[in-house]
């Protein structure tokens, strides 16, 4: 073992017998630092991705939300609503009321969705982050704060004055066709005293009301909600969380936390990843295999000294450790320099911004411990498949003294 890794050792960092061999073996080893720093980037790259895309989630999903089990609403009673508070896990929570409506503003219209929360929500979201115009909704149940693509769809800004009413349109429950279609909704109006920006979809999709107001819209009892939002305490443990509210709730609710809401992006975001590391790694392995090429040539080049190796006494599986060491040793040095070289140009990406989305807004990434471990898991993994293979070509006619 010690014998062949030193001779290996000798052969990675003394140069072969012609130019053309060595020419062959900085090539391979290019190979490999080109295909660890590019690995390297890309995860680094899509992490950033995710971060940034997820970031909204943090300012508009809550830590966990409790949905019916059956139908649209369900009954939070006084009972449930003490409970819930006394629960060490539970920092805050907000009722909700939730439901698709028809908007019209002047004249224009637009479908979305009504949200109507309870006093307690801007202690469960951080509203003052994503209110960017005019202010937070009070306890006036005739305000709305709506989402920037819906206040320009509508032309709506901020009214200092009760002039200009935004009006909210329901259908009422039935069957058939109404006789007299302007007796088939349920209106109410209110006035737009903010507007909030999250993402481009949400922006589109909320007009944030309070329960009050979607509660009378709707017809519900003031014990009826469609959604619990909560914020847990520091430290808590969800799991715990979970299975002491489906006990408050006697099983009949469910409870999703942040990822849970939004795993259609989760699932995309993931799928994406991998199949970005599939692609590179599958590079990856074509430049690799570089190392199997080197290493014959090596064994060609060294044809003599393997023989007189074999003639004092050294038997083939230890020569050939010594070519199999040979392109680990080179893999494994080529990896660590590709994953140095990747780090210094994220550090810059990070610092400097050097390739940008827009003019303002470079492109994300998130240097993490994992990102380090596959890479280097992967690069030498394949190389030294590579190296084994190479090294098998060793063999009793190869040695064999004429």
């Amino acid at each position: 073992m010690n014998f062949s890794y030193y001779i290996a050792k000798r052969y990675l960092f003394s140069p072969g017998s012609s130019n053309a061999i060595n020419i062959i073996t900085g090539i391979a080893a290019a190979g490999v630092v080109i295909g660890a720093m590019s690995l390297f980037i890309v995860l680094c790259g899509f992490a950033g991705l995710k971060d940034f895309s997820l970031q909204f989630s943090s300012y508009f999903d809550p830590d966990l939300k409790i949905f019916p089990s059956n139908g649209k609403t369900f009954t939070f009673t006084d009972n449930e609503k003490e409970k819930l508070t006394q629960l060490k896990e539970v920092a805050n929570f907000s009722e909700i009321v939730e439901e698709r409506v028809f908007l019209e503003f002047k004249d224009k219209q637009k479908t979305a969705f009504i949200k109507g929360v309870g006093s307690s929500y801007k202690n469960v979201i951080q509203t003052d982050s994503i209110v960017i115009y005019g202010n937070w909704l009070t306890d006036n149940d005739a305000q709305v704060v709506s989402g920037l693509g819906i206040s320009r769809e509508l032309g709506m800004g901020i009214e200092q004055v009760y002039t200009d009413f935004l009006k909210i349109y329901v259908p009422k429950p039935g069957k058939g066709i109404p006789k007299n279609p302007s007796k088939a909704f349920r209106k109410k109006a209110a006035v737009s005293i903010g507007i909030y920006s999250v993402n481009e979809d949400l922006d589109k999709k909320y007009v944030f009301s309070t329960i009050g107001l979607a509660r009378d819209l709707l017809q519900l009892t003031d014990d009826q909600v469609t959604n619990i939002e909560l914020q847990l305490s520091p430290d808590s443990n969800e799991k715990d969380a979970v299975r002491k509210i489906q006990q408050i709730f006697k099983n009949q609710v469910v409870v999703k936390n942040r990822m849970q809401l939004n795993d259609v992006l989760y699932k995309m975001l993931n799928t994406e990843n991998l199949a970005s590391y599939l692609v590179i790694t599958l590079i990856a392995i074509i430049a690799l295999f570089n190392v199997a090429g080197a290493i014959i040539m090596m064994i060609i080049d060294k044809k003599s000294n393997i023989k007189t190796l074999h003639s004092v006494g050294a038997s083939l599986p230890s020569i050939r450790k010594i070519f199999f060491f040979q392109g680990s040793l080179m893999t494994i040095l080529g990896t660590i320099l590709g994953l140095l070289l990747g780090f210094v140009i994220i550090s810059l990406q990070q610092q400097y911004g050097l390739l940008m989305i827009t003019p303002s807004l470079p492109y994300p990434t998130h240097i993490t411990t994992l990102s380090f471990v596959i890479v280097f898991l992967t690069i030498t993994t394949i190389g030294c498949i590579a190296s084994l293979l190479a090294s098998s070509r060793i063999n009793r006619r190869l040695v064999k003294v004429k």
